[in-house]
């Protein structure tokens, strides 16, 4: 999956992404405020996705939330703290 994601701040920037760092773009867009956690879109690694995208310069913030469970704990919801359009290169535009 390749993609190039708008954020859509004061000063819009734009990035082409591909693999993993741009499926994980895309969920958090189309998650909007409501966020991902790793329950909601079980991936590997989205503490490194969210690490790598944050370095690019996209803004993420971090929920951490108590579950419940044979192993209770707290997990991350990571939500993208500004609104963005992703398009999928060759493909049409997801807001």
């Amino acid at each position: 999956m390749k993609i190039r994601v708008t954020l859509l701040s004061e000063q819009p920037r734009t990035f082409e992404l591909d693999g993993r760092l741009g499926w994980a773009t895309t969920k958090l867009v189309e998650a909007g405020a409501k966020g991902v956690t790793p329950f909601t879109h079980p991936a590997p690694r989205w503490s490194s996705y969210v690490f790598s995208l944050r370095e690019l310069g996209i803004p993420i913030e971090t929920i951490m939330e108590p579950h419940e469970g044979n192993y209770p704990g707290a997990h991350a919801r990571y939500v993208l703290s500004c609104s963005a359009q992703v398009q999928l290169l060759g493909s049409e535009v997801l807001t």
